[in-house]
């Protein structure tokens, strides 16, 4: 990845701010409460002309005891890895800290091999401006301060212009622009972040058994068969009742507009559980969306005693349940044993390639045409529906015009006789297909 940036400091002084402001729109949550911001997720600025890459990482302890504050610090040093640039982010209002001191000196082993630049946020005022300078005793950085407000974006000018100095390359506007986009979806703790980990095999997301460790959507770029796709990982979705705090309310947001982002929805059960309201609400939205949806139950390998039609009952079980949606592909999986972990990215991906697919007017007609004849429209008092030709609409989605005498008077019913003779003859596994009538 060229052209990145990473922006790194204790907790609460301003880092999801600022990424905000640096890529222009609000992508991470930001809360006065310490610790919003877990994983390290990307986004994409461009400044006179040059494009980068933004890194946001949770704030840098050191010495606690909190389950998620050893992760956190192994999240942000794979973030300063990778950067080609590091803001080292201090808080002017709350002055020199303990922690700074201390992740200061975390940051001197990286001097030599990157450009540090220390930036003084909060400085919204004159006399916060001038307070700027008891950093200098942190003895860290390129020589000078960049005084800033991410808030208002006073002093981010400056600090780009020395930031892209060091970028030799123009980069490019959206890196990601034209890849399939794969969301995993569930209600918390049913595995995402394990099955995201596993598959890019590193810790990108941030694991533990606590119900809402993801927080925000964690988009990772991924290369896997020959495909490249990106993967959002999200915090898990609760039902409405259960959002009492504003980070979980934000949580779901998030989560919801990744799924509006998403080409295909990866929707993921708990075994041990079964399918759960939740479970159907979120599936049912992602037919709302006109997602292609792929079911994936995992810790498939806690359920015991497993008979010969185990699987087949669990699988029935599912299509009841969210009827009348009967398309999505179900895979059996283990996050943790790593059982068919690859089979549900191949899955996806063929639903990706199905949701693109377009059939040719000429077969088209030819298939269906003769279904048509085989299983005319039930007459409707007394008029004879008679379709003549069908073609495929250029939509994003599968969706296919019936050119009839009477589009008024097709039945449902009918309706779905059509989609299933489609997907029998064309394949459209995991994908929402669309049939409107048309009078010719």
């Amino acid at each position: 990845m060229r052209n990145t940036i990473a922006i790194v400091g204790r907790p609460n002084v301003g880092k999801s701010t600022l990424f905000n402001r640096l890529v222009g729109e609000r992508k991470a949550i930001m809360d006065n409460q310490s610790g919003v911001t877990r994983d390290r997720h990307y986004g994409y600025g461009e400044w006179t002309g040059k494009y980068f890459t933004v890194i946001d990482t949770g704030g840098y302890v050191v010495g606690s005891d909190d389950v998620f504050e050893e992760s956190i610090r192994k999240q942000v040093k794979l973030a300063i890895d990778e950067a080609d640039v590091v803001l080292f982010l201090v808080d002017v209002d709350a002055g020199l800290h303990p922690l700074d001191e201390e992740f200061a000196n975390v940051l001197r082993r990286y001097e030599d091999k990157k450009p540090i630049y220390l930036v003084a946020n909060k400085a919204d005022s004159t006399q916060r401006y001038q307070a700027a300078g008891e950093f200098y005793a942190l003895g860290i950085g390129t020589g000078d301060i960049f005084p800033i407000s991410s808030q208002s974006g006073g002093g981010t000018g400056e600090l780009l212009d020395a930031v892209i100095s060091h970028f030799e390359e123009e980069g490019v506007e959206n890196p990601d622009e034209g890849i399939p986009r794969i969301s995993v979806m569930g209600r918390p703790n049913v595995g995402k972040s394990s099955f995201v980990n596993v598959l890019l095999g590193e810790e990108r997301s941030i694991v533990t058994d606590i119900a809402g460790t993801t927080r925000d959507a964690i988009h990772t770029r991924y290369n896997a068969f020959g495909n490249e796709f990106i993967l959002i990982d999200t915090a898990g979705l609760r039902r409405k009742a259960r959002v009492d705090e504003d980070i979980e309310f934000y949580s779901n947001l998030r989560s919801l507009r990744a799924m509006e982002e998403s080409d295909v929805v990866i929707v993921m059960l708990d075994a041990t559980r079964g399918i759960e309201a939740q479970d159907v609400n979120i599936i049912g939205l992602a037919d709302r969306n006109r997602k292609g949806i792929v079911i994936l139950v995992n810790k498939w390998d806690l359920i015991e005693n497993k008979e010969t039609n185990t699987a087949k009952e669990f699988q029935d079980q599912i299509y009841e349940r969210i009827k009348p949606i009967s398309y999505p592909p179900i895979v059996f999986t283990s996050a943790v044993t790593k059982q068919r972990v690859h089979k549900a990215i191949e899955t996806a991906m063929q639903v990706y390639e199905n949701k693109r697919k377009k059939v040719p007017t000429s077969e088209l007609n030819e298939v269906m045409l003769r279904e048509i004849e085989a299983y005319p429209p039930p007459t409707t008092k007394g008029k004879m529906v008679r379709i003549k030709y069908v073609t495929q609409l250029p939509t994003h989605n599968p969706v296919f015009a019936f050119f009839c005498n009477l589009p008024q008077y097709v039945k449902e019913s009918y309706t779905r006789y059509l989609e299933n003779r489609l997907r029998e003859h064309f394949d459209f596994t995991g994908v929402p297909i669309g049939i409107v009538y048309r009078k010719k």
